[in-house]
């Protein structure tokens, strides 16, 4: 790694599917020292401890990738390229560069959004027109864990149909953003953390994040002394635990899934290790072989309901001219029938005014 003289300190980017701690790795770090440029987005009923995210960097992800659009968790191969394309804008970078330069003064800076791995390019660039070192903490949670606990959050009023089918896009996305995070922290500092560990010991698992990307703490971990840490960190929030058999999806997506798992585990210890990236090269011809037969049968179920639909609407329409046909017609039938018994002479006609 090339040894260079950051001037404005390290930029950290808290990246991870939702639901897999990165808010509270973000929280213990602020509380460890590192800076979070305000505002922050407001807690929720989903995550009442606060999501420890600067409200500029998730609007500035929000319009950039709504361009595209490409989702927070997207299962398409192509949504890295679809995110890098439009952050490729100079104008883009110039934004990202002034608002950075605003946060001189902390050379810490701690910025937390699971979009941020998409356009991870524009970033780099940005960090290094303001003297700051790009980094990355990853925070990693099983991802049958994480759909449990999506599903938890945001599923528990849908069917069971719906349910399967947002388990099966909750953890095909898991693994497509497992492989485009590891490309895009692959060049520089990272660190991969679970979230287990996290809540276990956290003392363990941050002095090793901070070790591995030259983070400076305002406490030394090593001396077990109580820290604010300890008073935010809750153990009692993991509740979800690996068990496939709550999770309905095919067999080959559950061994990708466990493939990339470890791999990203493997990580952990050993963040540079280039054996990853190249098995992972080949899990993403696999995956994208993957999604491509699914998209092409999903097409053809779509395709069909949209036919139903059609002549459904077709039928319906069809159905309620008649209607007013039949309305229309004894109407004029009423008409015709109250002109024909009118006295002579009245001066009673069907359409028109007495002449």
């Amino acid at each position: 790694m090339t040894n260079i003289d950051y001037t404005a300190g390290r930029l950290v980017l808290v990246t991870g599917s939702g639901r897999s701690g990165t808010s509270t790795v973000a929280g213990a770090l602020e509380r460890l020292g590192l800076h979070i440029p305000p505002p922050l987005i407001e807690a929720d009923e989903t995550n009442p401890r606060g999501f420890y995210e600067s409200k500029w960097v998730i609007d500035f992800h929000k319009e950039l990738l709504n361009r595209v659009p490409v989702r927070t968790i997207d299962t398409r191969p192509e949504a890295a390229a679809l995110a890098a394309g439009v952050a490729a804008d100079p104008a883009v970078r110039r934004t990202l560069v002034d608002w950075l330069r605003e946060q001189a003064g902390h050379p810490q800076l701690l910025l937390k959004d699971p979009r941020a791995f998409w356009v991870h390019g524009v970033w780099r660039e940005a960090a290094a027109e303001t003297g700051r070192e790009l980094t990355f903490l990853t925070m990693l949670r099983h991802p049958v864990e994480v759909a449990k606990s999506r599903d938890t959050a945001y599923l528990g009023d849908q069917t069971e149909e719906f349910r399967r089918q947002r388990a099966t896009a909750n953890i095909a996305a898991w693994c497509n953003a497992a492989f485009e995070t590891e490309i895009a922290t692959r060049d520089g500092r990272r660190a991969m953390v679970r979230y287990a560990d996290l809540l276990a010991d956290w003392r363990t698992a941050l002095r090793r994040a901070g070790e591995q990307l030259g983070l400076d703490y305002n406490a030394d971990l090593a001396s077990g002394e109580h820290h604010a840490v300890d008073d935010f960190i809750d153990a009692t929030l993991y509740r979800s635990h690996i068990s496939w058999d709550e999770i309905d999806v095919s067999d080959d997506l559950r061994a990708m899934a466990d493939r990339t798992w470890e791999l990203m585990n493997h990580l952990v210890d050993s963040p540079q290790d280039t054996a990853v990236g190249e098995e992972f090269a080949a899990m993403r011809v696999d995956y994208a072989r993957a999604h491509d037969y699914a998209v092409a049968i999903a097409t053809d179920h779509t395709k069909a309901r949209e036919a139903h639909v059609r002549r459904t609407v077709k039928a319906n329409m069809a159905r309620e001219h008649a209607r007013e046909l039949t309305t229309l017609h004894a109407r004029i039938a009423e008409l015709e029938a109250a002109a024909s018994t009118a006295p002579a002479g009245s001066g009673r006609k069907l359409f028109g005014r007495k002449g």
